[in-house]
């Protein structure tokens, strides 16, 4: 798999297919999921007042996304005042133009990165390349990503996807092309691939003037960014670079240090199954001091890119409560056979099937394909942190997706054209809405079905086979309930009128 963007992918369906008849690809899903969410499991059990953390988690998300516009403005003076440049990006190409010219304009052509789904939600290391200015990552999931010329899978372990011998593989070929090589004679052991990392990614450490972040969050009465992650090259990009550049999506925003509390109890556990981050590395505005840690020019680009239009969608925006932690990839049945490429996102699993055609649109196959890449179980809910109920919004967008409507995009109220393929279900539900209004007809229609039903098919015919080759279809029973209800309990005054729908 070539490139790191996902530009061109087939839609969902078309993409899992192929993913599935994978048995490596599958092995190494089943056993990284499952090994993540046990620990979980038993992690968050150890918190008596796990609901009420989850349940607060909520409540500080949705107040701080109904009052964005006033934390937004208090964060950018925060950050102003501790010596900070703010810098708005409407979207991924305004993000992208930034950030290469903040870099061009220190004279360096290479960075260190701190790992970010902002990032790569914007494509900013292909942005930056084609300015002559490389990008080292130095998370090791996502170095082995992009050594080996591959796309994240996984929101926490991006190389989830990989097994220890192809990890070994990847680094015997490809480390020397991006600076030092991997070591001779190299295996697959875990404390062998982690040394072999390690002395790759110190001389670019050492040798870095400028580094490039997200933020899991932003403290806006202090203008504090926050990253918490597992390995110490976060640490590292942070306080060894003279200049640092962190885009982060607007959303990240909480009103103050209480709040952050209750996210620093809840994601290390939803992720890692850790009590807490062993680096968490806050940073406000810069340091005067040549010999002080962090560096002594920041800047911080606050991202929009669609998410001023998915906070317009009262159901939708839910979504904006995300914290990164993953636990809904790790519980989901469709992941773990697919895997996070069939997405054809950053952000892959239950969230980035909401969050992905929220942010950029319905409008492409890929997009349009994502509502309906779940079974609707609901154990992406039920391990959510922040509650957002993914299942609500995964039906809400099929809604969007069938019968097109209204939409805000770039700030506007669109309309949206009901996607191409559905016309014979729009038909479908149009009939069953006549029906269900008009209790005469849909008892008639009962009966008629009851005593012609030895003739129905097995499956459908036409565009139906599609959907009964891979279900089997009720059987009708030979009296209807209502028709059984008034033979059996009608003398008892029980019986039902024709106009009861209860």
């Amino acid at each position: 798999m070539s490139g790191g963007t996902f530009v061109g992918m087939p839609a969902f369906p078309a993409a899992a297919r192929e993913a599935v008849g994978d048995t490596t690809l599958r092995a190494n899903l089943r056993h990284a999921t499952h090994t993540i969410r046990d620990k979980r499991a038993r992690a968050v059990a150890e918190l008596s007042d796990w609901d009420r953390l989850r349940e607060a988690g909520k409540r500080i998300k949705d107040h701080t996304l109904r009052h964005l516009d006033r934390y937004l403005v208090q964060l950018e003076e925060s950050v102003q005042r501790a010596g900070g440049t703010v810098h708005w990006a409407a979207d991924a190409d305004e993000a992208n133009r930034i950030v290469a010219e903040l870099v061009k304009a220190t004279g360096e052509t290479e960075v260190v990165k701190v790992k970010s789904m902002a990032t790569q939600e914007i494509g900013l290391n292909e942005a930056l390349e084609a300015e002559g200015i490389r990008a080292y990552e130095t998370d090791l999931a996502e170095l082995i990503v992009q050594l080996g010329r591959d796309r994240p899978s996984h929101i926490l372990v991006p190389a989830i996807h990989r097994n220890r011998g192809e990890i070994r593989d990847i680094f015997r070929e490809e480390m020397a092309g991006w600076g030092r090589p991997a070591p001779d004679g190299l295996t697959d052991t875990p404390a062998e691939l982690a040394e072999a990392a390690r002395l790759h990614l110190r001389e670019k450490f050492l040798r870095a003037k400028v580094g490039i972040s997200g933020a899991n969050f932003m403290v806006a009465e202090t203008g504090t960014m926050v990253v918490v992650e597992s390995e110490g090259n976060g640490r590292m990009c942070l306080t060894l670079p003279e200049t640092l550049i962190s885009v982060v999506g607007i959303e990240k925003i909480v009103p103050g240090w209480r709040d952050l509390e209750v996210f620093l109890q809840t994601l290390p556990r939803s992720s890692t199954a850790e009590r807490m981050n062993p680096y968490t590395s806050m940073w406000t505005g810069t340091t005067d001091s040549e010999t002080a840690d962090g560096p002594s020019t920041f800047h911080l680009v606050l991202l929009d890119n669609g998410r001023t239009d998915t906070l317009a969608d009262e159901v939708g925006r839910q979504a904006l409560r995300c914290i990164r932690c993953s636990a809904c990839l790790n519980v989901c049945p469709v992941y773990e056979r697919a895997g996070g490429h069939a997405y054809g996102s950053v952000y892959p699993g239950p969230i980035g099937a909401i969050l992905s055609p929220q942010l950029r649109g319905t409008g492409s196959e890929i997009d349009a394909s994502l509502p309906y890449a779940s079974s609707l179980c609901g154990a992406c809910y039920e391990v959510c942190p922040v509650a957002i109920d993914i299942p609500e919004v995964l039906v809400h967008l099929r809604e969007r997706v069938v019968q097109g409507g209204e939409a805000t995009r770039g700030g506007n109220r669109v309309t949206l054209k009901p996607a191409k393929g559905h016309a014979a279900e729009r038909a479908a539900m149009r009939a069953a809405g006549l029906a269900f209004a008009r209790p005469g007809a849909l008892r008639a229609g009962q009966r008629l079905a009851s005593r012609t039903r030895r003739l129905h098919p097995r499956t459908l015919p036409g565009p139906g086979r599609a959907w009964s080759a891979t279900r089997d279809l009720p059987k009708v029973p030979a009296e209807p309930f209502r028709d059984w209800w008034q033979r059996t309990q009608g003398g008892s005054g029980g019986g039902t009128t024709e106009g009861s729908d209860q």
